[in-house]
This record gives C-alpha cells, sequence and structure tokens, in this order.
C-alpha cells in the first residue's frame, strides 16, 4: 500500500502582500506530477485545504484545477481529505455522500451525535486491510453530544475530547491503522513551548488545544496537519508532513516536500520525502544596503539592513524593489538602547493576550483566565 500524505494547502493565501495564486497551481501541479509518475494507492490531505472559511472564487477554482489533475494523474487513488481549523467544516462536507462514490471523501465535520462515528476508509493490499481513519478539526464545543461534559458541566480539554474520540472506536491492532488529523498533538513529556512554530499558524492562548501524542500508539501511521513546519511527533511513523509551499517568512529555507508512505505486512512501513520545488524561493537577505542590493534576484525576499546611519528613506526603497521585483518587506535591525554591544533583529510583536494583559494591567488569576477564554473565542470564529 502505497499513500501521499499532504497537508495545509491554504489555497488562497497572500503573503504579506503577494498573491501566491501562481505560486500555488505551480507547486499543486507538481505534487499532480508526482501522483503520475508514483500512482499511490491514495493521496491524502489532513487539513486546511483553504486559508479561510469563506474561501474566494479564485481559491475554489484552483482547488478545483487541482482535484481534477490528482483524478487524471492517478484515476485508481483514493482521495482523502478532512477540514482544518482554517477551513468551513460545513462547507467542506457538502456532497460528502455523492463524492464518496466518486473515491474523493472530503470530510468537514467530526462526529455529531453518540451514534456517529469517525469516518473509516478501508483499502485492501496483499497484506490485508488498511483502514484510515479521518478526523477532522475538533473543537471540544463541537463534539460535546458525543463525548460528554466535565464534572462542573464545562467542555472538556482538547487532549479529553480527542482521547475519547478516538477511544470510542473499535480499533482492530491486528490490522493497519491510518490516522488522518488535524490537531496540535504533543509528545509525551514535550511541553508545547518547545515545538517551534510557524508566524502562518493560528494558535490558541496558553496553548488551549494541545493533544498528548500518547494515543497515537493505536495507530501504524498518524498523517497529521496543522503545524507548518516538517515535525515527526516521537516516532518516523507519527508526522507532520508541513505545508508544501512556505507561507510566512518564518519558512524561508525550509525543504518542502511530500510524505510518500509506503505499507507492508503489519509493523512494516517506510516513509520518504519527496522534495516540492517553488516557483519563487522564500529568502531573507541580511546586510547593509549596498551588501543586499548585490544579491538582486526575482525570489521572494525580506530584507533586514543592517545600516547604523541614516539612510535616504525613499532613495532605499526604490533602489532595493528595483533589484527585488518581488520584495515582501524591508526592515531595519535595531539596537536596543539599554545595551550598545549587543544588536537584535527587528521586534517581534506579541500576541494578542500579552497585548491586552499590558494594557488592562494589574490583573488577577481569575481575569486573565477569562481573558484567553475570550480571545481564544474570538479567533476560533475567524
Amino acid at each position: 500500500m502505497k499513500f501521499f500524505h499532504l497537508s495545509d494547502l491554504h489555497i488562497g493565501l497572500k503573503l504579506i502582500n503577494r498573491d501566491l495564486r501562481e505560486d500555488q497551481e505551480y507547486i499543486l501541479d507538481q505534487i499532480a506530477e508526482r501522483a503520475a509518475k508514483e500512482q499511490p494507492d491514495a493521496i491524502v490531505i489532513a487539513g486546511d485545504i483553504y486559508d479561510k472559511a469563506i474561501p474566494s472564487a479564485e481559491a475554489v477554482e484552483v482547488f478545483d484545477r487541482f482535484a481534477s489533475k490528482l483524478t487524471q494523474a492517478a484515476p485508481h487513488a483514493q482521495i482523502m481529505m478532512i477540514s482544518g481549523n482554517h477551513d468551513s467544516a460545513s462547507r467542506v462536507n457538502v456532497f460528502r455522500s455523492v463524492l464518496k462514490r466518486q473515491r474523493i471523501h472530503m470530510i468537514g465535520m467530526p462526529p455529531q451525535t453518540p451514534r456517529e462515528h469517525i469516518e473509516k476508509v478501508t483499502l485492501q493490499d496483499l497484506h490485508g486491510k488498511v483502514n484510515f481513519y479521518l478526523l477532522p478539526f475538533v473543537r471540544p464545543s463541537m463534539v460535546k453530544a458525543v463525548v460528554g461534559l466535565d464534572e462542573n458541566g464545562n467542555n472538556l480539554s482538547y487532549n479529553d475530547t480527542i482521547h475519547k474520540l478516538i477511544e470510542r472506536e473499535d480499533i482492530d491492532e491486528r490490522e493497519r491503522n491510518i490516522l488522518v488529523s488535524h490537531q496540535f498533538y504533543l509528545p509525551s513529556g514535550t511541553h508545547a513551548k518547545q515545538v517551534e512554530r510557524m508566524d502562518s499558524e493560528r494558535r490558541t492562548v496558553g496553548d488551549i488545544d494541545e493533544v498528548k501524542a500518547d494515543i497515537l500508539g493505536k495507530f501504524d501511521y498518524a498523517a497529521l496537519g496543522h503545524i507548518h513546519k516538517p515535525m515527526k511527533v516521537g516516532s518516523e511513523c507519527y508526522r507532520y508532513c508541513g505545508t508544501p509551499l512556505a507561507c510566512s517568512v518564518s519558512e524561508a529555507g525550509q525543504q518542502k516536500g511530500i510524505i510518500m508512505v509506503e505499507m507492508e505486512e503489519k509493523g512494516r512501513v517506510k516513509t520518504t520525502v519527496l522534495p516540492l520545488t517553488p516557483l519563487r524561493r522564500l529568502r531573507v537577505i541580511t546586510g547593509t544596503l549596498e551588501e543586499v542590493l548585490k544579491q538582486g534576484c526575482g525570489d521572494y525576499v525580506t530584507i533586514l539592513l543592517t545600516d547604523q546611519g541614516d539612510l535616504d528613506t525613499m532613495d532605499m526603497q526604490d533602489r532595493i524593489r528595483h533589484a527585488f521585483p518581488n520584495l515582501l518587506e524591508i526592515r531595519r535591525q535595531a539596537l536596543r538602547k539599554a545595551d550598545y554591544r549587543v544588536q537584535y533583529p527587528a521586534a517581534v510583536q506579541p500576541d494578542a493576550f500579552t497585548l491586552c494583559c499590558s494594557f488592562l494591567k494589574d490583573l488577577s488569576q481569575e481575569e486573565q483566565e477569562l481573558l484567553r477564554d475570550v480571545i481564544n473565542s474570538v479567533l476560533e470564529v475567524q
């Protein structure tokens, strides 16, 4: 059994001031070409198909074209997709039963009633069954009718919710089982702050969405989405594949790719990263104005100027834009006045919670928890 693991397409994304449609179509065409060459039995997209819950007509057109190319490139493959936290679950769920008959499984909603279960797609090869469990992005409030509430009548935590959802499934561990999920899984003994997150990821205040990865032990492979940098979750077989195209400056220099998974008999899993080459690279170039201008190119570029003296702003911008037609932004490297011996990069914007706390001042622990809940509620509906 051979399948592709993709996630976080974020179709419709804009990178600072740049429309990425041409770049996304270029990378999606590469994926279709890889599918034509490798002829996988399944193609899995682990959430965040679109960048926004209500995608533009252009974004829907790009996705429609990609889906058509995939079905032509690998006509016998089962195509499986789940919704992510950027998607509209109900929109992804539309025509679910109709598409299923065309070997396309678009699963937007998790189980809604106690009688419903995680969508399971079973394929067969020489070694027997391979079961794909398709679990879209879940907020505790979405499945409280299935998993229940805590002793105080409140929604369960993300961790308890996902554990209960998976534990209620009748998983035959003698067979080969694959989880497709879009959540923030943490290896045992790891703190959320230890995981490098990309600027393009939508994060909750206090990392309340973290899920302990011990629940993945029921599966032979976990095809995960949500984290934009390729990452393993305590095992070669529990992986985030990352975005196929850089979605933020923090992803500059990352090698993007498809994870090709080959499953033989129970217990034998091989993973190979099939690299993807972008139409334009994403780069951060640091140096003085004159040093930077010597590196002119057509890539997407963030410029970090280290000049300590004053520069003619208009002349500087004109010269840089001429050398870098796909310029994203220009930053100046600042010196912190407290210590002139140490140089610091451009200031990083604090998150919403930190900003609110600094403005409101002297909040009690109870008030801080309330503020976290309010901010997370706003982020969930964005």
